[in-house]
């Protein structure tokens, strides 16, 4: 700690905590001190620490090729691509390194769509209280001025709009929209589901003003909700032109897709986007390992996620200052009526790694592996982190 302080760039609020070890949903401190991960490197080591399926992958691949660039084939990406296809019901991807990389390439994709209707396309409607991740474009799309404020003046033309106002994104939308982007669930925001009937409303007005919908799924995706994609939580599932996600997709190997349609597609020629790390054959062989271990676990993360959901929303009867529990699968937010950096620190006291964010929501992203047994072992520290603080 003490050489990263003196040497590392001082961007991060960081905790006391030095881990050297995880198995499971569990870490371990230098001390040798374990703690129940419910956070999972924000979202990302979705099928817990060195999970043997995947340890296996990396090692045999890794003694293979890890990487090769985009100028030649291997054979993994190709698999991966069609893999995401069949369970997202989407046509195309393209392999970036991380979420806002993907989101990047989905406003390059919104931008060429829209110039190649008219030059005055170029709009994009976000939403209000969003977060799309920390480069200028996808800080740009956030609406969050607090991440915005200190890089401005960023990407011209973005209008934000209320959560959920449907009057509000109607008079936003034109025809000088060139795309919608949303987060199906907000995650950095405070755990905020978008409704269905906002969801579709959101469809018929891309489609009525020729607009590409964006999703980004780079929190609430791949598993998280106990589906494949929050957007699949709609009956029938809404579906967008273009879905970016990343986290949990290569269970902790740095991955970012971004799945479209055709339409989408089109509007980026050779030679129009790049990466140079992106789908590489390590990341892409441990996506598709990954992706076979999560079709047998979305079950259990329903399962899992309704029991974890409903303990909490006993302590929030139980103690006053929990004002409500939202989410879904394992994707929940508890708000708090105050901050809540204090009980994040009292909770690593009792040996729980939990989050907040916007202030004053706890936030839930455990591993998909999370079993009843610890969610006990959660509940019961967090009931008495919550009567210290009352």
């Amino acid at each position: 700690m003490d050489l990263e302080k003196a040497y590392v760039l001082q961007n991060y609020g960081r905790y006391p905590l030095l881990l050297v070890r995880g198995e499971g949903s569990y870490v371990w401190d230098d001390t040798g001190k374990e703690y129940l991960d419910l956070i999972s490197g924000i979202g990302v080591n979705g099928l817990g620490h060195a999970h043997p399926r995947i340890l296996k992958v990396i090692q045999e691949q890794a003694a293979l090729m890890i990487h090769s660039s985009n100028l030649y084939y291997h054979p993994y990406q190709g698999l991966l691509a069609k893999r995401l296809a069949s369970i997202s019901g989407l046509q195309r991807t393209f392999f970036a390194n991380t979420g806002t990389e993907a989101m990047e390439g989905a406003i390059k994709m919104v931008r060429s769509h829209g110039h190649r209707v008219s030059a005055s396309k170029f709009e994009i409607v976000s939403l209000e209280n969003s977060f799309h991740g920390r480069s200028t474009g996808a800080l740009a799309l956030t609406g969050q001025p607090k991440y915005r404020k200190d890089f401005e003046p960023l990407l011209p033309g973005v209008k934000y709009v209320p959560r959920g106002d449907l009057s509000a994104l109607e008079a936003a939308v034109t025809e000088n929209t060139a795309g919608i982007v949303l987060e199906v669930v907000q995650g950095e925001g405070g755990i905020y589901p978008l409704e269905e009937s906002y969801l579709r409303a959101a469809r018929a007005l891309a489609d009525k003003h020729n607009a590409l919908l964006v999703f980004d799924e780079i929190q609430c995706g791949v598993g998280r909700l106990g589906c494949y994609f929050a957007y699949q939580m709609c009956e029938p599932a809404v579906m967008p032109d273009v879905m970016v996600t990343a986290k949990p997709i290569a269970a902790g190997l740095p991955l970012g897709v971004i799945c479209m349609n055709e339409k989408a597609a089109v509007t980026i020629a050779a030679g129009m986007h790049g990466t140079t790390f992106g789908g590489g054959p390590l990341a892409c062989r441990v996506g598709l390992e990954a992706l076979e271990i999560l079709e047998e676990l979305l079950p259990h993360i329903r399962e899992v996620g309704a029991y974890f959901k409903a303990q909490l929303q006993k302590l929030s009867v139980k103690h006053r200052m929990v004002k409500e529990v939202r989410g879904a699968g394992l994707m929940l937010g508890m708000e708090l009526d105050r901050p809540g950096k204090d009980i994040v620190v009292d909770a690593m006291n009792e040996g729980l790694l939990i989050n907040c964010t916007n202030n004053t929501v706890l936030r839930f992203l455990p591993p998909f592996v999370l079993r009843k047994k610890d969610v006990d072992r959660a509940v019961k520290g967090l009931d008495r982190v919550l009567k210290r603080a009352a």
